[in-house]
């Protein structure tokens, strides 16, 4: 019986815990110190650990012989518009599959569990096409679309999680007081599933910000590509360049660190309580 109280437990759960947090980060430090090095001492032998001499010109690079700053914004706009667009979609879709009973209730939940299980590039064929159709290839807007498209299912079923934590009679006396359905769902409803929606928000924030696959196959000119795309671009058949590419990689993290050091109050709150009923 191992004793979970004594300090050789501790002790040993501390040696664990040091050792994954090193294994995690590892990779994040070497990127940061890739990005400060000078560019012919990165893949030179022996291996420099540390950047000798300390240089930004990888970081003035992206901005003076690139279009960065238009792959933040892009990235940004797309992003937050797909990202609202998509909470608030699966809200309503979450309310109705939670609070009705409807026939084929249990299988919209299913469908919507197994396009989680489907690879992007099986409907890529059918979705290139019906983009090209509709004139939203190589558009902010087109891939905005597909984002809100992609993050629906999973974000309705984590909502619906959220819904059945707060209690029916909340809405229901709102509606004896005058409000009808939508008025008590935002005014009531709305402001108690706040953490939730926050979680869930970002969830296909981080989601959509970090997306390669699509941003890469829909996404073309240089004015339209998003972060993602952006890094893919540095690797080329015979060369990839380092270091602006881990210069790029580091900038490309500081918005999603950012926003998890903001909120992870409300997502830790979120999500826990969206993972137990009552």
């Amino acid at each position: 019986m191992i004793n979970r109280e004594g300090p050789a437990y501790k002790v040993f759960r501390g040696v664990v815990l040091a050792v994954w947090l090193v294994i995690t980060l590892f990779p994040l430090a070497w990127i940061l110190i890739t990005s400060f090095k000078p560019a012919g001492s990165i893949a030179s032998y022996p291996l420099q650990y540390l950047p000798r001499p300390f240089t930004l010109d990888n970081y003035k690079q992206l901005f003076s012989t690139g279009s960065f700053g238009t792959f933040v914004a892009n990235s940004l706009i797309v992003s937050i518009l797909a990202a609202a667009v998509a909470t608030a979609i699966a809200l309503l879709g979450a309310y109705v599959l939670d609070r009705f009973s409807f026939r084929g209730r249990g299988a919209l939940l299913m469908a919507f569990l197994v396009t989680q299980m489907i690879p992007a590039f099986i409907a890529l064929g059918p979705l290139y096409a019906l983009m090209v159709q509709f004139r939203l290839v190589d558009s902010r807007a087109g891939l905005t679309l597909v984002y809100v498209a992609m993050c629906i299912p999973f974000c309705t079923i984590m909502l619906r999680g959220f819904f059945a934590n707060v209690p029916a009679e909340l809405e229901e006396a709102a509606m004896v007081d005058g409000c009808g359905r939508l008025q008590a769902l935002m005014r009531i409803i709305v402001p108690v599933m706040g953490p939730g929606l926050v979680a869930t928000f970002i969830f296909n924030f981080v989601n959509c910000w970090n997306e390669l696959f699509l941003s890469v196959t829909l996404i073309n000119t240089e004015t339209s590509k998003t972060i993602p795309a952006a890094l893919n671009g540095y690797i080329s058949s015979f060369n990839i360049e380092w270091g602006p590419m881990s210069a790029a990689a580091v900038l490309a993290i500081i918005p999603t660190m950012g926003l998890f050091a903001l909120a992870s109050r409300y997502i830790v709150q979120g999500l826990t309580s969206g993972a137990v009923k009552g």
